[in-house]
């Protein structure tokens, strides 16, 4: 597996922590163990019997399901059923989040398939996802568990295992006054929500911004769920504001591997609440958590505008102009979303501020758009700009951003709820196929004087080959002293403190799969695609003596995964999944342990 680190080398690390061997025993216990046998697949001896499958169904109710994927009837076949599959129901992200054989991502050219578990436990409990986690380990069966099912490293599904599917575990519960259990006296009553983790952001925002007024920093895609949300850290259009998601995360309940239902916070547990909040998931199933809420912005708003150079001279100016501009005018707590560098010397503007009026933001953008105008010569509006802002109890109103030309798509199914939208941006990422996906922290030391010019020059480099998004929420400098401060005590690499932005260059395709006819990938251009987000991307990272990129949002081949991740936190990270999940239950694709395994998850290495 490329960029694993020796194994051996990771050991010495993790001994070399003072507190490592004496607190975690089982530490020293594992690296002892017996050799492991693969975990068992059907019509292995192992596999469980028909009665012991029943015998867990009784456990949770009969809420064990036979999985299918609807994918699996137009394998080798055509017809309307296929066509409509393809058309419409690989398009609408709540007909996918609510198939337990679906993922909202359908597979990575060469990296890997979505493929359905064998059985799934849909789960509507933390009782229900213990006797999950007790059969899988009883059985020694590879496991997986699937929120919102947006992974685009394909974590949430594997062939050959058992599922834990919390989509039905979606509870939100606002708190005026919350204590994390164990707390009591050393903590601060805080305004809260509780969120069981089979939730979706955009249902979350309908029950705290619009309904009670407040805020809760989750995902810019709304139909992105929760748990897993947080296990990455998380980030939203305004974190510069209020930080990464797992920042405001209070309290967890969590099933480890040993079946435990516990709770986790900074009094209780707390080795476990520091790995939740960004630590890859991987240390157990999240089935609650509690976030602190903040003082919801006075307004939201949006800036979209595209302008084509039409000449080089002109794209290097332009470019150049941009960069200046972020830095006098947007680098700052009020501003996230992307600019996006192009192939054909296209700028596409989409920004999001906060606390900002609507004349304010006009006021701020005319002098870029000013000098724009100027030059008709040398620039061509693609895209008139558009400048609105709302306040902000109403911009996730799905009663208020249907009445908004192009803003949202709708779940077209019967009887869907009112509630379930998603924006129409997000549509291209709905059952897509991914060629290539990669980002790398940029720090905000690029945006200095004497090194804006090299910035300048990557950037132009970079978009010869595709598109270059930089996501300005997605890095923290320049924002709130206290969402980096809180930043800080999360395992995420430190480099999210120090950047600007994070650089995210990608393709993709439509919805296609192995074996359907007319929806075939093509390979041939998966490659040559991916060459080309390569290619762009080596041109940003010779300005990273030390290039690092966000655990959700990366390479699937990612070199050095470990240290691009977590950096320095990594050796801590194994400690806490040693103590919490020696056998390594939880396995997923460059999760923590994960090298330990062979890539599907079913050998442990080194016969450990």
């Amino acid at each position: 597996m490329a960029g694993r680190v020796n194994r051996r080398r990771l050991l010495q690390i993790i001994a070399g922590l003072p507190f490592a061997i004496s607190f975690w025993p089982g530490l020293e216990a594992s690296a002892a163990a017996q050799p492991s046998p693969p975990r068992v697949r059907p019509g292995d001896p192992g596999w469980p019997s028909d009665a012991e499958w029943a015998a867990l169904s009784g456990d949770v109710g009969g809420r064990l399901v036979k999985v299918k994927s609807p994918l699996a009837a137009c394998v080798g076949q055509t017809g309307e059923d296929c066509a409509t599959l393809f058309a419409k129901g690989l398009k609408n992200p709540y007909f996918i989040g609510d198939e337990p054989g679906l993922t909202q991502t359908l597979g990575w050219v060469g990296a890997w398939t979505s493929q359905p578990s064998v059985y799934a436990v849909a789960a509507e409990s933390a009782a229900d996802v213990s006797a999950a986690v007790n059969f899988a380990r009883t059985h020694n069966l590879r496991l997986v568990v699937k929120g919102g099912a947006h992974s685009y490293q394909g974590t949430s599904n594997a062939a050959d295992s058992l599922l834990i599917w919390t989509r039905r575990m979606s509870a939100i519960t606002l708190h005026d006054a919350f204590v994390g259990a164990g707390c009591d006296g050393k903590a601060a009553p805080q305004a809260a929500v509780s969120v069981e983790a089979g939730a979706i952001w955009g249902h979350v925002y309908q029950e705290v911004m619009v309904k009670a007024g407040r805020y809760a920093q989750g995902g810019g895609c709304i139909t992105v769920g929760v748990a897993g949300f947080l296990n990455g850290g998380g980030f939203g259009s305004l974190s510069k504001q209020f930080g990464i998601g797992a920042a405001s995360l209070i309290e967890a309940e969590v099933v480890t591997a040993d079946g435990e239902v516990r709770l986790a916070n900074a009094c209780t547990n707390p080795d476990l609440f520091w790995a939740l909040k960004g630590g890859g998931g991987g240390f157990g199933v999240v089935t609650r958590v509690t976030l602190r809420t903040h003082v919801l912005p006075d307004t939201i708003g949006a800036v979209f505008a595209a302008i084509r150079a039409k000449s080089d001279d002109a794209w290097r100016r332009l470019v150049a102009k941009t960069v200046d501009f972020y830095h006098q005018a947007l680098f700052n707590p009020h501003w996230g979303e992307q600019l996006r560098f192009q192939p054909g010397n296209v700028l596409a503007i989409q920004m999001v501020f906060q606390n900002l009026s609507q004349p304010e933001a006009e006021a701020l953008w005319r002098p870029f758009f000013d000098w724009v105008g100027s030059a008709p010569q040398d620039f061509d509006i693609v895209m008139k700009p558009q400048i609105f802002a709302a306040p902000g109890r109403v911009f996730w109103d799905p009663a208020v951003l249907r009445r908004v030309p192009g803003a949202v798509i709708a779940d077209d199914r019967p009887g869907a709820p009112e509630g379930n939208i998603f924006w129409a941006g997000n549509l291209g990422e709905t059952g897509w196929l991914l060629y290539a996906y990669q980002s790398t922290w940029l720090p905000a030391s690029l945006l200095q004087a004497d090194q804006r010019g090299a910035l300048v020059d990557a950037l132009i480099a970079a978009a010869t080959h595709a598109a270059v998004e930089l996501h300005v929420n997605k890095g923290l400098a320049g924002g709130q002293p206290e969402a980096i401060a809180a930043a800080k005590d999360t395992p995420m690499n430190p480099a999210v403190t120090e950047a600007f932005a994070l650089a995210i260059i990608g393709a993709s395709a439509p919805p296609a799969y192995p074996g359907v006819p007319g929806h075939e990938p093509d390979e041939a251009q998966a490659q040559t695609r991916a060459a080309a987000v390569t290619a762009a991307m080596d041109e940003l990272r010779k300005l990273l003596p030390r290039p690092a990129s966000y655990v959700w949002e990366t390479d699937y081949f990612q070199a050095n995964w470990q240290e691009a991740f977590w950096g320095d936190n990594y050796a801590r990270l194994r400690v806490i999944k040693a103590k919490y999940d020696p056998a390594g239950l939880f396995f997923a694709h460059h999760a923590v342990g994960s090298e330990d395994w062979s890539p599907d998850g079913f050998i442990r290495l080194d016969g450990k």
